[in-house]
C-alpha cells in the first residue's frame, strides 16, 4: 500500500468522523433502521469472508460445512455453545475423513 493511500483513507475517515459531528441528531430518526441492522450485516459479511475466502481465490473445503451446520442450529434455536459445538465436530469431521 503506498504513502498516498493511506493519507487518502485517512483523509476519508476524518472526513466521515467530522460529518458525524457537525450533523448531530439530524440524521439518528432517518438512520436508525440501517444502524441497527449494520453490525449483523457486517458480521455476517466477516464469516463468508473466513470461510470461503483465502487470499484471491474461493475455498470449497471443511469450514463451510461447519458453517452450514451452525446455520442450521441457529434456526433450530440450539443455544450458542451448542451452535459452535456442533459446527466445531461438523467440520473436524469433514477434515478427519478428507
Amino acid at each position: 500500500m503506498s504513502w498516498a493511500a493511506i493519507f487518502i483513507l485517512s483523509g476519508g475517515c476524518y472526513l466521515a468522523k467530522l460529518t458525524g459531528v457537525m450533523a448531530g441528531d439530524r440524521f439518528a430518526t432517518v438512520l436508525a433502521p440501517v444502524t441497527t441492522l449494520l453490525p449483523a450485516a457486517l458480521f455476517s459479511a466477516i464469516v463468508v469472508l473466513m470461510t470461503v475466502a483465502d487470499d484471491s481465490t474461493l475455498v470449497i473445503d471443511a469450514r463451510l460445512a461447519g458453517v452450514a451446520v451452525a446455520i442450521v442450529a441457529v434456526i433450530r434455536r440450539a443455544p450458542f455453545a451448542v451452535v459452535v459445538a456442533l459446527a466445531m465436530l461438523a467440520t473436524a469431521g469433514i477434515r478427519l475423513l478428507s
